[in-house]
């Protein structure tokens, strides 16, 4: 027997097969777990940079193009001196890459067996000046540090800054170091040397000439010479504890490339190689 529906049971009849099929078919839709949605998406990765004080300026502009050609990964810096960086990863502090401004701290760490094999390599060469306050004319020379015009000058704790370590070379090589050691006020890293400048703490100063092309604040009086202290190098590599080697390496490896090397020349970065 044929069960005649009326006009408005067809029409509930119809909405309801329409509203099954739609939720047969978005069932269907839905990815499995084994899809390639699911399987290709990167996990994001945030590296931890030790790097030396005086590269941070260029650091913070190479972030931009690094992060975009790395999408996903991002990049933490942690810029201190030189040799404060070597003690806190000698003392465990979770880091996936050191750039130091001396090859010393470096060698102290590869001496302890706390780089990663086959990941350290020279990046940079920097130089080092003399610096005054931009108005002041009395200094024109280093010989002038030891003159009455110089009641105080500021370098880095040459123990622990490589700044300080290549201006005592300077200061040495010019036979002036100990005669104006009453006289010298030791910085915990270079930025703070230019600090000192900049604000008139101290008469003047000697930093990279990296730190003070970034400066207005400050005039380079002269550029020490090249044979009066240890060539400056700037190494960099991958801590043996890093959490994500492979992404560290690659970071390494990408402050080789003419990209990141151009940003660095812009700064006033001579590279290792040249």
């Amino acid at each position: 027997m044929i069960r005649i529906m009326g006009r408005r049971t067809v029409t509930s009849y119809i909405a309801w097969m329409l509203v099954s099929c739609l939720t047969v078919i978005g069932c269907s839709a839905e990815p499995s777990s084994n899809s390639s949605t699911s399987t290709d998406r990167q996990e994001a990765i945030a590296l931890t940079i030790s790097a030396a004080a005086s590269m941070q300026d260029a650091l913070n502009a190479i972030q931009i193009i690094y992060e975009e050609n790395y999408p996903g990964n991002t990049l933490v810096y942690n810029f201190a001196s030189s040799g404060s960086l070597q003690q806190q990863i000698e003392q465990g502090a979770p880091v996936d890459v050191f750039l130091s401004a001396s090859p010393k701290q470096m060698n102290a760490l590869e001496e302890k067996s706390l780089l990663l094999d086959g990941t350290r390599q020279d990046l940079l060469k920097n130089t080092i000046v003399l610096v005054t306050p931009l108005e002041q004319s009395a200094i024109t020379s280093f010989d002038d540090l030891s003159k009455d015009v110089v009641t105080q000058l500021s370098i880095g704790e040459p123990n622990s800054v490589p700044a300080g370590q290549y201006s005592r070379e300077v200061l040495e090589s010019l036979g002036l170091y100990q005669s104006i050691q009453a006289k010298t006020v030791f910085a915990k890293n270079v930025r703070q040397v230019l600090s000192y400048v900049e604000t008139g703490n101290v008469d003047a100063g000697l930093i990279y000439s990296t730190d003070a092309n970034i400066s207005e604040q400050v005039q380079i009086v002269e550029t020490a010479p090249d044979d009066a202290h240890s060539p400056i190098v700037y190494p960099g590599a991958v801590i043996a504890d890093s959490q994500h080697p492979a992404a560290a390496t690659e970071f390494v490896q990408f402050l080789g490339t003419q990209e990141a090397i151009a940003i660095f020349i812009d700064y006033g970065f001579l590279p290792a190689a040249q």
